[in-house]
């Protein structure tokens, strides 16, 4: 063992929080009030999903709105697979958090009337807060961040990972982490640890996520012991800006909610074929029909057509999408903006109650890394924020009546994170970034958005191909590549496994939901073998 490999500092905290999406830093914030709390981030705050998520939150702030509809439009999204207590605790208590944060001086778009509220695929009102036009992730993550650097409580370890949590399977202790610039390790003990890591869309190679967000979360919360569940629903936004040779980008849902209209390379119309909401219908919805229309064409991507709409409404409300396809030679208010389905959101991730509670104890986790089953089969546009507020709230609420308790880590787990080594050679980070990009493209081919029998086999086959025997649990890089590898075997053993089309998981060979499936699949590490079990629903 090299000495640069032990453990150099042991630290201890109230709260460990890992991401800072908008889970980390509400939950941060809100946990400050009680103790002391350490935020761990692999890159700085401005690369989280929350940070670019475009759409806006979604409230029944409006009079002429209800909690009772925003509920039932969560429940038709998520194609009868939702948990019906988490999306009223979700629909009801969001209400609560975002109304905390107007009133803690957060600024909503709005106009003389009130909230300017826009109304994206799949709900039945206009119920969708936004700020900064489309930047509505930047906006909020940008405002929590302010607050945070005033406040004494929080210490942020910002290009820092996580190597690993304690965890004896049955209790968390808090996690191992790596400073990148100095290349150390750092033991953190915590009272409570809350993973806010985000989702695992990245691992896609035409994703709307940073490549970072490959699932890192979720294998630690795996490794830990901690359930993961619902793997196979990986929700793809309908329309990213798809031009070869060029940065794909995402073109926000309110574009469509303010009008503009899908057409195929012949200039036609095409979502009246598919739903009679049009382009209004859900992300699996119109994501399919895109799909549909590009292959039935052998085209690689439809339009969106925004021509018809005032030129002023789309400079000043969805300025960012105007300015980007700008510098791509495209003025979108006389030019259709070329698009194309790409990997969003994991509907999946470590199984939670309703209080955020894993498996493990003191082990918690809120956002797109948990599954709370409150998007069910497939996320209701402008969700996930919401999500996030309310869920992170109840992961402190649940962390300050079940652990209150000093956690030493046991000795075993120190002794076992000292034999990790942190120096790998250049030939290793080589093989770490091609086993991502070939595990990248084997996602995107084979687990898409239309999926059949021969196809995951395939998947299946190639993610096999990295044996465990070929690796060294206790070198970085060789821990990455496995975490990577059982993300992705997750993700399309599950999609194998459930022999259905329901929601954002569509099937070739079974076109129709099936009442069979109105189940769970789960997943736990039982003799350091991945198996999974069902759930009824």
């Amino acid at each position: 063992m090299k000495k640069s490999d032990l453990i150099s500092k042991s630290l201890s905290y109230d709260f460990l929080i890992i991401g800072t999406g908008l889970s980390g830093l509400s939950a941060a914030l809100y946990a400050a009030k009680f103790g002391k709390v350490c935020i761990v981030t692999k890159s700085s705050i401005d690369e989280s999903n929350s940070y670019w998520a475009q759409g806006g939150i979604a409230a029944a702030v409006d009079e002429d709105d209800s909690v009772e509809s925003h509920f039932k439009d969560t429940i038709s999204a998520g194609s009868d697979l939702n948990n019906l207590d988490a999306v009223k605790i979700m629909v009801s208590e969001g209400f609560e958090r975002v109304s905390e944060l107007i009133q803690n001086g957060m600024k909503f778009d709005s106009d003389e009337s009130g909230f300017d509220l826009g109304i994206e695929g799949g709900h039945s009102k206009r119920r969708v807060l936004h700020a900064l036009g489309n930047e509505t992730g930047k906006a909020v993550v940008d405002f929590l961040a302010k607050e945070i650097e005033k406040n004494k409580n929080i210490s942020i370890l910002e290009n820092t990972s996580v190597i690993e949590l304690f965890s004896d399977n049955k209790t968390c202790f808090g996690g191992l982490v790596q400073c990148d610039k100095q290349k150390s390790k750092i033991a953190i003990s915590a009272k409570a640890t809350i993973l806010a890591t985000g989702g695992a869309c990245g691992i896609y190679y035409n994703s709307t996520n940073p490549s970072s967000t490959s699932g890192d979360g979720i294998a630690m919360g795996i490794n830990a012991g901690a359930y993961a569940t619902d793997m196979e629903f990986v929700q793809f936004h309908p329309t990213v800006f798809f031009k070869d040779g060029s940065k794909n980008f995402l073109i926000s849902e309110a574009i469509r909610g303010e009008g503009a209209i899908l057409t195929n390379h012949s200039g036609k119309a095409f979502m009246e074929n598919y739903s009679k909401n049009k382009e209004l219908a859900s992300r699996d919805i119109v994501s399919k029909a895109i799909f549909n229309e590009m292959k039935m064409n052998g085209e690689k991507n439809v339009f969106l057509s925004l021509k018809h709409l005032n030129p002023s409404l789309i400079k000043s409300r969805f300025k960012n999408t105007f300015e980007l396809c700008l510098r791509e030679g495209l003025d979108i208010t006389k030019e259709d903006i070329p698009v194309a389905p790409a990997a969003h959101y994991i509907l999946g991730g470590i199984r939670t109650d309703l209080f955020s509670r894993t498996n493990i104890a003191n082990l918690y986790a809120c956002g797109e890394v948990a599954c709370s089953g409150a998007h069910g089969a497939n996320r209701l546009a402008s969700n996930s924020l919401l999500e996030c507020l309310v869920f992170a709230k109840r992961a402190v609420d649940s962390a300050l009546e079940f652990s209150r308790k000093n956690l030493s880590i046991p000795n075993k787990i120190k002794k076992r994170s000292n034999e990790i080594s942190l120096i790998s050679s250049e030939k290793k980070l080589e093989r770490l970034l091609s086993f991502k990009v070939s595990i990248s493209q084997v996602v995107n081919n084979y687990v898409g958005i239309l999926r059949n029998k021969k196809d995951l086999l395939l998947a299946l086959n190639e993610i096999s191909s990295i044996k465990k025997k070929d690796l060294d649990e206790n070198d970085i890089i060789d821990n990455r590549i496995m975490n990577l590898k059982t993300i992705s075997y997750l993700i399309a053993k599950s999609a194998l496994l459930r022999e259905e089309s329901r929601g954002c998981h569509m099937r070739e060979d079974f076109s129709s939901k099936n009442s069979k499936w109105l189940k769970h699949i789960n997943w736990k590490i039982n003799n350091g073998t991945l198996r999974f079990s069902y759930t009824n629903h």
